[in-house]
């Protein structure tokens, strides 16, 4: 049990989904704006998610308040000023236990696909003839 009270096997890691984590990655390669982080998104997921721009700026806004980045305004000689995020060391952190908890839940997926396949995959196919 973390210092929070919660059970969630990480003193860091509190959830946040897979989408934090892919914007931590993201921001681990180097600082974005909101609409850099959302196309790169966009070429991650191969276009199966198309992040909402308010629901990625609520997010970013959230990460900002758990210290898992930070944001400065870049100015700019044409058009609008835009804020760029960076992780933190505690993004870093995040991100770390994040993925290492996406491993292991990996490990299980294949586990249970292994177990399919000795199980139910041939008597599928015996069905089909």
């Amino acid at each position: 049990m973390c210092n929070d009270g919660h059970r969630h096997g990480s003193c860091h890691y509190s959830g946040g989904g897979l989408i934090q984590l892919l914007v931590l990655r993201i921001l681990h390669e180097k600082p974005s704006y909101g609409y850099q982080i959302m196309e790169e998104l966009q070429k991650i997921t191969a276009e199966k998610y198309i992040p909402e721009p308010g629901a990625i700026y609520t997010m970013l806004r959230r990460m900002e308040e758990r210290s898992l980045v930070t944001s400065e305004w870049e100015k700019k000689e044409a058009g609008a000023d835009r804020r760029v995020y960076t992780i933190t060391e505690t993004g870093v952190k995040v991100l770390k236990e994040g993925i290492e908890m996406v491993k292991s839940r990996r490990q299980l997926m294949d586990s249970l696909v292994q177990f399919y396949d000795t199980h139910f995959s041939e008597k599928e196919k015996d069905c089909e003839e």
